[in-house]
């Protein structure tokens, strides 16, 4: 891969074409995967500018829908990128899905991506298929001592992790990303918070040690205090910290110095975004029913007794089918679902049981059977409620967002952008 050829079309590596080419963050990755003591996540807070941040959630097809208007009020837009508000690697099958879609529907943007690095090493592969050109690795320390002062936990699968362990684990797992994606070719940048008492001395050894591995570019960033965080007392750096961090990572790599800290739907150039101008049309995008046609006229539902949505996709012996007549909401039947194990062919099997339903709600799912029931135009949402409106949400405005919300654990409380929203440049 010529990595000048690329560079010289993406804004955030190149800053010579940031006053020319433009780039567009698709918000369709809510969850996050571990929590930064500097983080605090809304999704809709359209005066804040900061990552982490954005005005609505899209799912993959509202995305594509989103693109096509961006495109036409935004032609210089070159880059595609998925930088939240969550991170990208633990919303995977939304974050292959949309990749899959930009490249048939739109191969001539370069695409990219911005991730903390926990869940990225087993994705590269993928990652590299569907034409990811640049991948942006937040790493705050390479030293667990630093790390897990930054982080206050790690979630892994469903092991959650705290203290040194977690800092040691997502170092490695940061670490590793870096040299995977480098030896795929893909352009790397790595995105490093300064914050002051807590990894300021160390932003060297962290640039010695990614270039090492392949690293392309040192993005230095300062924190920003807060509220509600705890860093949030913790002042910003000054200048002249930042300046110093920078020269101690130019003696490895090269400086990216142009960094806006885009929101996590930023669109435009770097120095005129234009989120805050096309937040209405985000919106109007994410209640946008996808499937919403005559040959997906259902909604299948993970329930134990019909009134609430508090089964997990795999866990469900059978789905509740439910459609929407003049008269109201109906239900259809009961589905039996396909029988545990088998792997991949029990989901393909679960795709043709529920070939007419444009969407199953489910208390939550795993990474494999989301991707391809998305892949066959079956969005699959993890929610928590009454399922009357959870099924009202999908046959009305399809936005799910306040049923979400309710989810309990950690990926439902977390206000954590994950690290990954730095900015996708």
């Amino acid at each position: 891969m010529d990595i000048q050829r690329d560079l010289s079309r993406h804004p955030c590596f190149n800053k010579e074409a940031s006053g020319q080419c433009g780039r567009v963050h698709l918000p369709i990755a809510p969850k996050c995967n571990i929590k930064c003591n500097y983080c605090d996540r809304k999704h809709d807070c359209v005066n804040e500018s900061r990552p982490g941040v954005s005005s609505a959630v899209l799912t993959p097809v509202q995305a594509m829908a989103y693109m096509e208007e961006v495109l036409e009020k935004e032609p210089r837009i070159t880059v595609a990128g998925i930088a939240g508000p969550g991170d990208p690697m633990a919303n995977w099958a939304e974050t292959h899905h949309t990749l899959k879609l930009l490249k048939e529907r739109f191969p001539h943007l370069l695409f990219c991506l911005s991730s903390n690095g926990l869940a990225l090493p087993g994705h590269v592969d993928e990652l590299a298929e569907v034409g990811a050109t640049h991948v942006t690795v937040t790493i705050n320390a390479v030293d667990p001592d630093v790390g897990e002062k930054v982080y206050s936990w790690v979630r892994d699968g469903k092991l959650i992790l705290r203290g040194r362990a977690a800092a040691e684990l997502l170092i490695s797992r940061q670490l590793e990303s870096v040299r995977l994606l480098a030896a795929k070719g893909i352009t790397v940048k790595v995105n490093t918070i300064v914050v002051p008492g807590i990894n300021d001395h160390h932003v060297g050894e962290i640039s010695k040690t990614v270039a090492a591995l392949g690293a392309n570019i040192h993005n230095i960033m300062a924190m920003f205090p807060t509220p509600n965080t705890p860093f949030a007392e913790i002042p910003e750096p000054t200048k002249d910290q930042i300046a110093a961090a920078r020269q101690l990572s130019a003696a490895y790599l090269p400086q990216m110095t142009h960094c806006r800290r885009c929101r996590a739907d930023a669109v435009g150039l770097l120095c005129s975004d234009r989120s805050g101008e096309f937040s209405d049309m985000l919106r109007a995008c994410s209640k946008v029913v996808p499937g919403a046609d005559e040959s997906r006229p259902y909604v299948a539902v993970a329930t134990r007794e019909g009134m609430l949505i508090n089964l997990h996709l795999g866990e469900a012996w059978a789905f509740q089918i439910y459609g929407k007549n003049e008269g109201g909401l109906f239900l259809v039947e009961e589905r039996a679902a396909p029988e545990p194990g088998g792997g991949p062919r029990r989901w393909e099997e679960l795709a043709r049981v529920l070939k007419d339903c444009r969407a199953v709600l489910c208390s939550s799912y795993g990474e494999t059977p989301a991707k391809l029931l998305m892949e066959r135009g079956i969005m699959v949402h993890g929610c928590s409620g009454l399922v009357e409106d959870g099924v009202e949400e999908i046959f009305g405005t399809g936005d799910l967002t306040s049923l979400k919300s309710r989810r309990k654990g950690l990926s439902g409380a977390c206000r954590c952008s994950g690290g990954s929203g730095e900015g996708c440049g």
